[in-house]
């Protein structure tokens, strides 16, 4: 299997401890986990059929899904649609867990390093829809280079999200937004849905909230909700 170490960028998080696990998040986590992760192969592409039971579903991604809340929910709206979520602390991954074995949900497999090792490995054209909702803004000048948003991460997702499929971009922070939309710009390939200041404020019809938004509301900074197509 790769190592994913190995690799073009840098990466969009970093390594920290979160909280403990005890109890039943730890039997989780040792038990289920292994079961959904996903093991990048050295050579070729990630093969769907060797993820999911019904590999022809479309494939719903989302990147640093944080507390699961979106994922989960997303998951158990579309039972028809397969989902790869990527989140590399284990306490996300954990609440996560739980709501997989309380939903019994069979169409949720699991990353926990930088999502664009496996999208690298995913075969071009094959998501239906990818989801990067609320990224770290990394905001100091100096880390900015580590944001996920970029042009070699849009062109990356350009390649793997078929035809018609969607790219959702969420962020509550003003600067990141600014970054977000010039990088949408410069790399002019997706078209971004919104025709009035409103669809962008706004949350699309099918949006979960989750609770890092809450926060972010109660705070006062408000979401910016980006959808482009390709």
């Amino acid at each position: 299997m790769i190592d994913s170490r190995k690799r073009s960028f840098l990466p969009s998080f970093v390594r920290r401890n979160g909280r403990k696990l005890q109890g039943n998040r730890r039997n989780l986590v040792e038990e289920l986990l292994p079961k959904l992760l996903i093991e990048l192969p050295e050579q070729g592409d990630l093969l769907l059929e060797d993820l999911f039971a019904q590999p022809n579903l479309p494939l719903w991604f989302e990147i640093g899904f944080g507390g699961g809340e979106h994922l989960i929910e997303q998951a158990r709206l579309n039972p028809g649609v397969n989902f790869i979520g990527c989140e590399p602390y284990i306490n996300g991954v954990a609440n996560l867990l739980a709501a997989i074995e309380r939903d019994n949900l069979q169409n949720i497999r699991l990353f926990q390093d930088d999502a664009r090792l496996v999208l690298e490995k995913l075969a071009d054209d094959s998501l239906s829809r990818l989801f990067v909702l609320f990224p770290d803004p990394w905001r100091k000048n100096k880390h900015h280079k580590r944001r996920i948003i970029s042009q070699d991460s849009l062109e990356l997702f350009y390649r793997k999200i078929q035809a018609g499929g969607l790219l959702r971009i969420a962020t509550d922070h003003v600067d990141y937004g600014v970054w977000i939309l010039q990088n949408i710009l410069a790399f002019k390939k997706f078209i971004w849905t919104a025709k009035t200041q409103t669809d962008w404020q706004n949350p699309p019809q099918d949006w979960v909230k989750t609770r890092y938004q809450e926060k972010a509301e109660q705070e006062g900074r408000s979401p910016m909700f980006i959808d482009l197509r390709k």
